[in-house]
């Protein structure tokens, strides 16, 4: 099962090439991985896997598990499901893959955050872990015309939306002049919301992230009448997707620039022939009150999956007791 089977590092030509053989998001570039895997103090990798004519992809952060000498794997923030042009019997072939080859490395257990718009076939991959469905995420149709996604948005957003535009706020795009300012408007809605302290990324990660995606990134600044930074909204466009990476505003009156970000980037992405605008989900994908200020702004919606695999039960056992449905289901895993 394991032939065909590898890790590979970022620089190694075979990840490069395999992207070009299947249809993939900013989230499983080599650049990507590797500048989030530095968040935890990770190793940036991907698990590939080939067989008969066919190959899968999946990045991953292997992770120091404490006061061991054993690993574990996780995705990348964001959403880096793996990416195929098999069927569903090869993913099942690649998801026994992945248990064994990470098994023989001292990587216990792996959790995986699957892509909403490039779906898996999620039956084929519990026959090698669990997938638990976490709730749903919420998309823009940028084939749509500006009056039809207006027609989709709540009547409240759309109010607030004419408000800030009659106050003055406009919405500049990658003036990166706003950048640092901006940064410090994100610690402060981290701040405000109680986030955890791995949230509070800092400048030079932003930097870095910037420096790794060049022009697959991008910064829409909501400016006052006055000239003040009120917020902005940092998103991703490749291969004709967009996703939301981080929004955030100031402290104090923000003139509704949060929705008119959102309405102003959404026409950006249809003007420049983008096909889907991703909002994501709410906390943890759950229908919080997250989800529902999203999902005011359209109709798109997507299952949000997770996978958890666990590779060596024995050393599963050691850290968090004998494997149930539960502790598989739920925060995984169970010894972080």
């Amino acid at each position: 099962m394991m032939a065909g089977a590898a890790l590979i590092e970022p620089g190694d030509p075979a990840w490069t090439a395999t992207l070009g053989r299947v249809r993939h998001d900013v989230y499983h570039l080599p650049g990507y991985v590797r500048i989030d895997a530095g968040l935890s103090g990770g190793t940036p990798a991907a698990f590939r896997y080939e067989h008969a004519g066919h190959v899968l992809l999946l990045p991953l952060v292997l992770r120091p598990v404490p006061d061991t000498d054993l690993r574990d794997a996780i995705s990348p923030y964001g959403y880096p499901g793996p990416v195929s042009d098999g069927g569903p019997e090869f993913w099942a072939r690649a998801g026994h893959a992945l248990t064994e080859l990470l098994g023989t490395r001292g990587i216990i257990t792996a959790f995986v955050r699957l892509h909403p718009l490039l779906p898996a076939p999620t039956a084929a991959l519990s026959r090698a872990g669990t997938v638990v469905q976490h709730g749903e995420t919420v998309s823009v149709d940028l084939s749509l015309t500006a009056e039809q996604m207006w027609q989709q948005t709540h009547r409240t957003h759309r109010n607030q939306i004419n408000k800030a535009r009659r106050a003055g706020v406009s919405v500049v795009f990658d003036d990166w002049g706003w950048f640092d300012e901006w940064i410090g408007a994100y610690h402060a809605t981290m701040r405000r919301v109680g986030a955890a302290e791995f949230y509070f990324f800092g400048a030079g990660h932003f930097h870095r992230l910037r420096a790794a995606l060049g022009d697959r990134i991008h910064l829409a600044a909501a400016v006052s009448a006055g000239g003040e930074l009120l917020g902005g909204n940092l998103f991703f466009s490749y291969a004709g997707i967009m996703h939301t990476h981080l929004q955030a505003t100031r402290d104090g009156d923000t003139q509704y620039a949060d929705k008119l970000l959102y309405d102003e980037v959404r026409r950006w992405g249809r003007d420049r022939g983008h096909t889907v605008y991703h909002l994501g989900g709410g906390l943890g994908g759950q229908a919080d009150s997250l989800f529902r200020y999203k999902a005011a702004f359209a109709s798109g919606r997507h299952a949000f999956h997770t996978w958890r695999v666990v590779t060596d039960p024995g050393a599963f056992e050691k850290l968090a007791g004998t494997p149930t449905p539960e502790s598989l289901a739920g925060r995984f895993p169970p010894y972080r």
